[in-house]
């Protein structure tokens, strides 16, 4: 589990914030909050973005890949594509899992992927705050989003 007091806010407000994600586009609805989604893009096509952190902290969160990829409305097979993924593009795994049986199953963040997930929060927030400024002139210059024109 992560100890991290910043990824544990991050963790206890993911599902709502994908619950928020997904009826705003099932509605359609305007909004003029803005959301700033960072993605790290590494040589050979290795990537980081939202969806893999997130993914990442409910697997912390859990402690399951098929209960992080119910809370994120993913299919099994697509998150533990993606872990696969994840645990290829580092030194070290970031997702260690156990199969289910009698004992049950499980997964966890190895000390790597806790690392992984601390570094990518971390840079999203100053990225964030860094950015306001620059995100409220953005917002404030945007048009009627509503479709009612």
């Amino acid at each position: 589990m992560i100890s991290n007091p910043c990824c544990v806010f991050w963790s206890a407000s993911l599902s709502a914030l994908w619950s928020e994600r997904l009826s705003a586009l099932e509605t359609n609805e305007p909004t003029a909050r803005a959301d700033l989604r960072l993605r790290l893009v590494f040589g050979g096509g290795a990537m980081i973005g939202p969806g893999k952190a997130d993914l990442l902290e409910l697997i912390a969160q859990t402690g399951s890949i098929s209960a992080a990829c119910r809370a994120m409305n993913m299919s099994y097979k697509r998150a533990w594509m993606l872990v696969e993924t994840m645990n290829a593009m580092f030194r070290a795994p970031v997702v260690q899992s156990a199969r289910g049986g009698a004992k049950g199953g499980g997964a966890t963040l190895t000390t790597t992927g806790e690392e992984v997930l601390r570094h990518y929060r971390a840079l999203e927030r100053r990225c964030a705050d860094q950015g306001a400024p620059e995100i409220a002139a953005i917002t404030a210059l945007l048009g009627d989003m509503s479709g009612e024109k």
